[in-house]
């Protein structure tokens, strides 16, 4: 689109100044502001930010949960040429000062009390930060450290800069061009420093409009934006979409609503990463448990209903009359009401990303008349490379490239993207983009995969992840570490898993288990625990989880590139891998080199044909405070099944 975030905010406000464009849910209210008045607000904003002598190409982090108002800020920002950075608001603060110092931020605007102490106590190695307003005032009434003031008393300073200046932010709005800089989003940081992914109006926008027009988006669409806005996924879904489409963007109260506020809102178009999607399903599945024995029986069997008939609908495929009229039954009695229940009865779209989804997990949302399908894409692509069409949804495949997409494979089997969503650079960091981008266009992704015969892109891992299995039985076999822990993922009572191979003889594996859901098998079987760390040790829980390895081998003796992949031992870690303590990214991927590092001694007892193993953990709190977790770590052999045979039985 040859547009920009303000002049799209601002056409919407002129064409349909009284529709609703942002709600936010306050104190149990929702609370709506229309396009006109998210018009006003950017403005006023635009010029409180101006009177603080913010110029173009200066750059501004913004803090905290979805928000209008931190919405407006980023449209004021954009409004003058100056370029937000949306930092994840879950970070700790020593996390900020990377991302703050390289782009030599002097404005911060953030939420609330929390975000502003982070700010504070960075200050000292930030010295160029210079201004920090916040948005809720709660907690911060005492405070009176230099350069903090309110976002109300922001707005204040704006309207007068507005009254003096009349003309001046319609002058710096006519600067904006489309291949101006429009945001920059710092990658999780997998290994070393982030890097700062730049893009332009135009990457984003266009991005935006070609994934709108794919899947027929209009500004009827209601949204729910509870996922971080600093992860460029929630950024395109809630703002750049938003704009591109005029739809409404809901923002919860907290994360603890948000269920609530799924069924309040209904929305049309919803995107979640598959661990939401397993959650809402334990969910369900743990409160079946709990019922009475006919509804669990009439559940069951409308479900076997769905399974069979559902998907072959939900494509539009045939089916004989007597399997709609019991699918239609179901759907009256179990489908509909489960359907309302996770908040997903208005939804028209729906789409997981982020990492593969089980088969069966994806099989019973699209079973259930919900339209969840997949897609492909980063950060540098601005999201949208390879999305499903309606019909066309499978497990198995990340869609086929969009318009404006082009993709070619390398020799080792590489993706690579040529579309015009690209990233302009890493900030800062001329090496890192040379690395990624070709003279002639095309952005290296760093994925394994290949296109089937339909059209469709099916990612096998991370390029740099694939490895080979060294020595043993299996000497030279392909190990794609995310293929065998997806495969793990997949199963309700397993929630992480990391599993080592590359140039050792066999693969082994950390797993994590689901908190929740194994709580909850436990307290059916009266099985006593204190805590995770007692649970995870439990004698029954390894053998729940050795039934889930033993599937996951099978599975793999099947295929013949990863038949060598199988897990001859594993572990249930002692806690829980968190993203406070480095070991997920703060999107929540695996950091698998960090924890080899961190868990070495584990690692080794894997090995070296230890059967348990005595660790302590330093862990880090939500507060900052540390603290030592403590466990005796079993290690259990798993059988191993030869390809040969396995593949011949499904022959």
């Amino acid at each position: 689109m040859q547009t920009t975030f303000p002049r799209l905010m601002l056409d919407h406000a002129a064409r349909r100044p009284d529709a609703p464009a942002l709600r936010e849910k306050v104190y149990g209210i929702w609370q709506t502001l229309t396009w006109a008045q998210v018009a006003t607000l950017a403005r006023e904003i635009a010029g409180g930010l101006a009177a603080a002598g913010m110029k173009r190409d200066d750059h501004v982090v913004v803090v905290g949960d979805n928000r209008p108002r931190l919405y407006a800020t980023m449209l004021a920002a954009q409004w003058l040429g100056a370029v937000p950075i949306p930092l994840y608001q879950d970070a700790v603060a020593a996390e900020f000062v990377f991302p703050i110092n390289n782009a030599e931020v002097a404005f911060a605007i953030v939420e609330d009390q929390e975000q502003v102490d982070k700010l504070l106590e960075i200050r000292e190695q930030c010295p160029q930060l210079q201004r920090i307003w916040y948005d809720d005032p709660r907690g911060l009434r005492n405070y009176s450290e230099p350069g903090l003031a309110s976002l109300d008393a922001l707005i204040d300073e704006g309207r007068r800069f507005v009254q003096a200046n009349p003309k001046q932010l319609d002058a710096e709005l006519e600067r904006g061009r489309p291949g101006d800089v429009a945001a920059m989003f710092f990658t999780s940081g997998t290994t070393g420093n982030p890097k700062g992914v730049v893009h332009t109006h135009f990457t984003l926008l266009d991005r935006a409009k070609a994934g709108a027009d794919f899947d027929k988006l209009t500004e009827r669409e209601e949204v729910l934006a509870y996922l971080p806005p600093a992860w460029i996924g929630q950024n395109i879904f809630s703002y750049a979409q938003w704009l591109a489409c005029g739809y409404v963007v809901n923002c919860p109260e907290s994360a603890a609503t948000v269920t609530i506020d799924l069924k309040e809102i209904g929305p049309t178009y919803y995107f979640a990463p598959p661990r939401i999607f397993e959650g809402l399903l334990t969910s369900v599945m743990i409160r079946m448990e709990d019922a009475g024995a006919i509804k669990r029986g009439l559940f069951h069997f409308f479900m076997s209903v769905a399974k069979s008939v559902g998907p072959a609908l939900m494509d539009g495929k045939p089916a004989s009359m007597i399997d709609r009229l019991a699918y239609a039954l179901g759907n009256l009695m179990i489908y509909g009401p489960l359907r309302n229940t996770l908040g997903l009865s208005r939804v028209r779209v729906a789409y997981t990303a982020g990492e593969a989804i089980g088969p069966d997990l994806f099989r019973f949302y699209r079973s259930i008349g919900i339209n969840l399908k997949q897609l492909y894409g980063s950060t540098e692509t601005a999201v949208f490379v390879c999305l499903q069409p309606d019909h066309e949804a499978r497990a198995d495949t990340v869609g086929v490239p969009i318009a404006g997409v082009e993709v070619k494979l390398t020799d080792s089997g590489e993706i690579l993207i040529k579309s015009p969503g690209l990233l302009k650079e890493y900030y800062k960091n001329p090496a890192a983009t040379a690395e990624v981008l070709t003279a002639e266009g095309w952005y290296h992704t760093g994925d394994a995969g290949f296109l089937d015969a339909g059209g469709h892109l099916k990612i096998i891992d991370r390029a740099k992840d694939v490895g080979r299995i060294v020595g043993g039985t299996n000497d030279g076999a392909m190990f794609a570490p995310k293929y065998v822990e997806n495969k793990l993922k997949f199963f309700p009572h397993i929630k992480e898993a990391v599993a080592f191979g590359d140039k050792r003889e066999r693969v082994c594996a950390f797993i994590n288990i689901d908190f929740e859901a194994v709580g909850n098998w436990a307290e059916k079987r009266n099985l006593p625990y204190a805590g995770y760390t007692d649970l995870a040790q439990k004698p029954e829980v390894y053998q729940l989880m050795k039934e889930c390895v033993e599937k996951v081998n099978a599975d793999l003796a099947a295929d013949d590139k990863l038949a060598g992949s199988q897990i001859h031992r594993f572990l249930v870690l002692h806690k829980e891998l968190d993203a406070d303590d480095g070991e997920l990214t703060r999107t929540m991927k695996v950091r698998r080199g960090f924890i080899g590092d961190r868990y070495a001694p584990l690692v080794k007892a894997l090995y070296d044909g230890s059967k348990a193993v005595d660790i302590a953990t330093e862990v880090t709190f939500e507060d900052g405070r540390k603290g030592v977790i403590s466990g005796h770590v079993v290690i259990r052999d798993m059988p191993t099944y030869p390809a040969e045979a396995t593949i011949g039985k499904a022959a």
